[in-house]
């Protein structure tokens, strides 16, 4: 009997949660699975969810919500032997898609029942974990006016999206890695990340490997508004390296410093790191829960 802790956030998704927890107690039941609930309150949920962990034992330790969910069990679990997996019920589930894990909740359940576990590479930001992508630029103050405001889901995403572009004004980045300076100039968005693509689908890194030792840095320069559309088309037909704007440097340690000192976001969370800001790979310390690899032949 294999056991998993189920982390649920009670204020994402649109599922009712009642409904959801004898969803699980089923599942848990008819799989022969000894499962335990955890819920998110907002208020010391890190150190809480290393306690219950540290109780129960589990194996598996699934995150039952969106990016923030994901998070917050990845950095219970990043560096031990238990694995995350992932019942994504978020605005964006970024992670769950660039892993094969299935948007709809019955299948992504079933996962828990066929499945293969791999590790996969985190960065270590400023001391801070990310598991997926960070960004400065753009999308980082798109992500924080989505942070701060009341509504929810994709619409409201793009919608400050549209309303920033219009006036947004790039910023001033220098990246360094192994003593090197590699860039130097103005980038409308700088994005670090082991993965493909944002929870949009939008594929910032198309050919990233997410366990091979490195990670990616994505410079987006300035460029004309009339050419926002072909951008946006090479982004979800995993062309962006063919554009002229575009340059993406593989590292596996990096300084950007962030002249400016805007905001930058990690998983989805806004984050104020100053100027300097370190990024390190974390080869291999993150154990996923992902659907078992079909059989060839």
């Amino acid at each position: 009997m294999s056991k998993v802790l189920f982390v649920i956030n009670p204020i994402s998704g649109d599922i009712p949660k009642e409904e959801l927890e004898e969803d699980i107690r089923l599942f848990c039941e008819r799989n022969n699975i000894e499962g335990e609930t955890f819920k998110t309150t907002g208020e010391q949920d890190e150190f809480k969810l290393k306690e219950a962990i540290q109780i129960f034992t589990p194996e598996i330790v699934c995150a039952v919500g969106g990016d923030g969910t994901v998070s917050l069990v990845a950095k219970a679990v990043v560096k031990t032997e238990q694995a995350l997996a992932i019942l994504p019920l978020g605005s964006g589930n970024g992670l769950s898609k660039d892993i094969g894990i299935p948007q709809n909740f019955e299948e992504a359940l079933q996962v828990l029942v066929h499945h293969r576990i791999m590790p996969i590479d985190t960065l270590d930001v400023n001391g801070l974990l990310s598991i997926h992508l960070c960004d400065m630029g753009f999308n980082a103050l798109v992500v924080k006016r989505f942070c701060d405001g009341d509504t929810r889901g994709p619409s409201a995403y793009a919608w400050i999206a549209m309303q920033e572009f219009v006036g947004y004004e790039p910023k001033k980045y220098t990246i360094i890695a192994n003593g090197n300076t590699i860039f130097e100039g103005d980038a409308f968005m700088i994005t670090v990340t082991n993965a493909r693509a944002f929870g949009s689908n939008a594929a910032i890194n198309p050919t990233g490997v997410i366990n091979d030792g490195h990670f990616e840095i994505c410079v987006l320069e300035p460029f004309p508004k009339s050419s926002s559309l072909g951008i946006l088309y090479r982004l979800y037909t995993d062309s962006i390296d063919d554009s002229v704007y575009t340059h993406r440097f593989s590292c596996s340690s990096a300084t950007i410093i962030n002249h400016a000192e805007e905001v930058t976001q990690i998983d989805g969370e806004p984050e104020e790191l100053g100027r300097d800001i370190n990024f390190t790979v974390q080869p291999r310390s993150l154990r996923v829960v992902l659907p078992k690899a079909k059989e060839q032949g």
